[in-house]
């Protein structure tokens, strides 16, 4: 997992670019092939449809992709913070760890109707990828491995990246989007999110951890 505090070399993921079109991350990335790299702009974005193939409220590549970013970000975090609120050392940890899984969960709720509204399939379009936030199949793996104090400092680490990157991403959402329904839903987690990384600072352990 890539801090976000550390800019990421220019070009890196090149297809973040393509995938969260107008979204002014200014240094996140993404993933995808070098052949996807040129961004369109907003009007070469075909118009999405429904599952009726009723066409949905205008939507830009910009709210595309946030959706499609934000939804398997806080699904891979659900499945960390489900290990944190049964394996931290520290009880607060623990605590923190099942307040933040409720939200997150409930975020998934609002985040996959968006998905439908807007005529969007509900599958992960990142699964495999390593990006800025996102918990992957390897950071689990290293959790599980994991014990004791060192369990709790992995996860206050990756729990960290993701809350920053997620509302980083979330921000160029609500000025760049336009749907008023994504920026509403972005506004939220961005809220949520400032609350949490503020909780996650104070608790015990995370001073270290953190650095």
């Amino acid at each position: 997992m890539n801090p976000v505090s550390l800019p990421l070399p220019p070009l890196r993921r090149a297809a973040a670019l393509v995938l969260l079109g107008a979204l002014a991350v200014g240094g996140a990335a993404g993933c995808s092939t070098a052949a996807d790299s040129a961004p369109r702009t907003p009007q070469e974005q075909p118009q999405e449809s429904s599952p009726t193939g009723t066409p949905t409220s205008a939507s830009t590549a910009t709210d595309v992709g946030w959706v499609q970013l934000m939804t398997p970000m806080n699904q891979q975090a659900v499945k960390l913070l489900t290990l944190a609120a049964a394996r931290a050392a520290e009880p607060r940890v623990r605590v923190f760890a099942v307040r933040l899984r409720t939200g997150q969960e409930a975020e998934l709720d609002r985040l996959r109707a968006l998905l439908t509204r807007m005529g969007l399939p509900g599958t992960d379009v990142h699964a495999g990828h390593d990006m800025p936030g996102m918990v992957t199949v390897r950071d689990l793996e290293a959790a599980r491995a994991a014990e004791g104090p060192a369990f709790d400092r992995l996860v206050l680490v990756q729990i960290r990246d993701h809350l920053r990157q997620s509302a980083q991403v979330s921000r160029s959402e609500i000025t760049s989007g336009r749907r008023a329904d994504a920026r509403e839903l972005a506004a939220a987690l961005v809220t949520a999110r400032e609350a949490s990384l503020a909780e996650l600072e104070r608790l015990p352990g995370a001073g270290r951890a953190l650095g």
